[in-house]
């Protein structure tokens, strides 16, 4: 079954969290300590779900300055829907939309091992960028 997308579609809080948890092998976060749906009202231009019937199976948000740059954050793919296409699809509606929204300029962050998902599938472009580790 395809997974059906949705540009700022609705989600449950827990069940992003555990994505998020799965996708970035962290600890699964309780909902009093991190709210999505509050981050994302603040933050975000947008996000993308990706559903298999109910259940989430990607999820992609989008930060931005308000005006012409947006930032793929969090691009998350459930590890059994994996290398089918689920991510470079949400970050297919990402772009559009973004450029609906007026923005010029799409960025992304990765780590080497995500390189060809984002240079290849994508399109982005390889860029220099700079980085200050904090803790």
């Amino acid at each position: 079954m395809l997974p059906s997308y949705c540009w700022r579609g609705s989600f449950e809080n827990a069940e992003v969290n555990a994505l998020h948890a799965e996708a970035f092998r962290t600890r699964l976060y309780a909902d009093d300590e991190w709210n999505w749906a509050h981050h994302l009202d603040r933050h975000s231009l947008g996000w993308v779900t990706a559903r298999d019937g109910a259940r989430l199976v990607g999820f992609v948000n989008v930060v931005w300055d308000g005006l012409t740059h947006a930032w793929v954050q969090d691009t998350m793919v459930t590890g059994s829907e994996r290398n089918r296409g689920i991510g470079t699809e949400m970050i297919a509606i990402v772009r559009a939309e973004c450029q609906k929204a007026g923005c010029e300029w799409l960025h992304v962050d990765f780590d080497d091992d995500l390189g060809g998902f984002y240079l290849r599938s994508c399109g982005f472009q390889p860029t220099s960028a700079g980085l200050i580790r904090l803790t």
